[in-house]
């Protein structure tokens, strides 16, 4: 299973991502207490595709919860 979180950004553009809330959290306070310009490096959930965040345009994260993964689901048959 994969935890989602929603982050949203200061145009109110909404990103998916996986991952928990504070491991987001963390990521983010990271890239912002790094250089100048860091992005906090992510995986957008529903892509799959690595993304980079400024860390100065988030306004909040909200955990969406747990997604089962292909890999993880339960097998169906007789």
């Amino acid at each position: 299973m994969t935890a989602i979180t929603e982050i949203t950004l200061v145009g109110g553009d909404r990103l998916q991502i996986q991952g928990d809330a504070k491991q987001i959290e963390g990521q983010i306070l990271s890239a912002a207490r790094g250089s100048i310009l860091e992005f906090a490096w992510m995986t957008e959930a529903t892509s799959g595709q690595r993304i980079g965040i400024n860390p100065d345009q988030v306004l909040m994260l909200r955990a969406l919860g747990q997604v089962i993964d292909a890999d993880d689901a339960p097998a169906t048959g007789p």
